[in-house]
């Protein structure tokens, strides 16, 4: 079963119970009936067996007129599977007096292992003159000087046979259908009893994906506690997260003040090789600060869950400033959006890495700058959904061995350009940082493309 399903587990339970307890009940009523429809049967054998023996015990009857009394026209035919046979015992020849159905053919006598019951009457199956089954009892009966006779009546077993198939079709018709109404009734009521259980999961995954910030409404009592520490969970986690970034500001305000000492008193003696070299490493500090508080930030801020950003108004607001920032350059910032696309993570951090691609690419950039989002199905299994973010520019473009060098930390191409060199490598940290990636090719406009893939909602 499928990820230990809780809801097939439940349901193969109660189907396993289900088919158990009908085919027992349908073996014991099948049985009680057979039982029934045999003691029936006998009672009517038992009824001519004792009118046979009351005729035995009148011997001063007339021939003619003895034995006419037992009311079954099935005795008067030949060979019907209803026979009636009176045999002296006590003489040699066994002299024998038997209904015109039996013809000329003879009873068999019952096993000494046939049922006995409390009168002295033996019951139990015979085959008989047809290759029937027939259902016999027999009595012995001692008239003294009258003589010894056994006394048998047998009946064709068909009637027994056909009555309990009948029963057990129409008892297994009867069960198949209740089987089928319990496992409905079964999935509606699992279904029903793991309604609530299917809520909070709904509920997770919208505080996952931004759509709600709590497990709210009503729950049953055994799932109520669930819901009560989910909640504080996601209270304690926002928390720490503050608390975290607190900490992480008071570290970066910290630091920033000695530095700035070390920079200003280094910067007095600029001549001084030695303070040339503080001034150097100082750079080299401040920069390893920045770089590390950024990503202790951002690993904080990931933690918190629920935070989604919608894309499309984002990079819109990027282009209007990046616009702004490079007005000089005359060139154009072209988007091509997904309305629906959606960020899952903090907005400032969309910024920062979709803004230092576009800066980067518009530093470089001849005359235009494509920027193109996509919201797709990620490729693997259960992921959910994925950002994909493509920043082209038709300048000069990187060969593959600059491109490789241009995404690690303080790597600077051309000089000429400002910038530190720690912009593609923050993208490539925070990328990571969210589970994505980013790579560089050839745009297709003739420049560098700059692809970011991030985690969708």
């Amino acid at each position: 079963m499928r990820g230990s399903s809780l809801a097939t587990r439940l349901f193969l339970s109660a189907t396993a119970w289900v088919v158990v307890i009908l085919v027992i009940t349908g073996i014991v009523l099948s049985s009680v009936y057979r039982d029934a429809t045999e003691r029936a049967f006998d009672r009517r054998l038992n009824l001519y067996l004792r009118t046979l023996i009351a005729e035995v015990a009148t011997p001063d009857e007339p021939p003619d007129r003895q034995f006419q009394s037992l009311g079954e026209p099935l005795f008067e035919l030949p060979l019907s599977g209803w026979y009636w046979q009176i045999t002296r015992t006590d003489t040699e020849k066994g002299e024998a007096r038997a209904s015109r159905s039996l013809w000329d053919k003879k009873l068999p006598k019952l096993d000494e292992s046939a049922d006995l019951t409390a009168a002295g009457v033996r019951l139990g199956y015979v085959n008989g003159p047809e290759g029937q089954t027939l259902r016999m009892v027999e009595r012995p009966v001692d008239l003294g000087a009258d003589g010894k006779y056994l006394v048998s009546v047998a009946g064709d077993a068909t009637e027994i046979f056909d009555e309990t198939r009948s029963f057990d079709y129409y008892l297994g018709g009867t069960f198949t259908a209740l089987t089928i109404v319990l496992l409905l009734t079964t999935i509606f009521q699992v279904r029903f009893g793991l309604a609530p259980l299917k809520r909070i999961s709904d509920s997770i995954a919208d505080i996952r994906s931004g759509r709600a910030e709590r497990l709210e409404g009503e729950f049953p009592v055994e799932i109520a506690p669930l819901a009560r520490e989910t909640n504080a969970l996601i209270d304690a986690n926002r928390e720490i997260v503050e608390r975290a970034r607190t900490h992480v500001g008071n570290l970066a305000h910290a630091i920033k003040t000695p530095l700035s000492v070390i920079v200003n008193e280094a910067s007095a003696h600029g001549a001084d090789p030695f303070a040339s070299k503080v001034l150097e490493q100082a750079d080299l500090m401040r920069d390893q600060v920045a770089h590390h508080l950024e990503r202790a930030r951002i690993a904080a801020r990931l933690t918190v869950i629920g935070t989604v950003t919608e894309v499309a108004p984002t990079i819109e607001a990027l282009r209007r400033t990046m616009e702004k920032i490079h007005r000089d350059r005359d060139f154009a910032i072209e988007v091509e959006a997904d309305p629906q696309a959606r960020f899952r993570g903090e907005r400032q951090d969309l910024e920062e890495m979709v803004g230092n691609l576009v800066d980067n690419a518009c530093k470089w950039a001849a005359s235009r700058v494509l920027i193109e989002v996509r919201a797709e199905r990620a490729a693997a299994p259960d992921a959910g959904m994925a950002l994909r973010i493509t920043v082209d520019d038709d300048g000069r473009g990187l060969s593959a061995a600059e491109r490789s060098k241009a995404s690690r930390r303080g790597q600077r191409l051309d000089e000429s350009k400002p910038g530190s060199g720690l912009g593609l490598s923050i993208v490539v940290d925070l990328a990571a940082l969210y589970g994505g990636n980013l790579s560089l090719g050839n745009a297709p406009i003739g420049g560098l493309r700059a692809e970011l893939v991030l985690p969708g909602a």
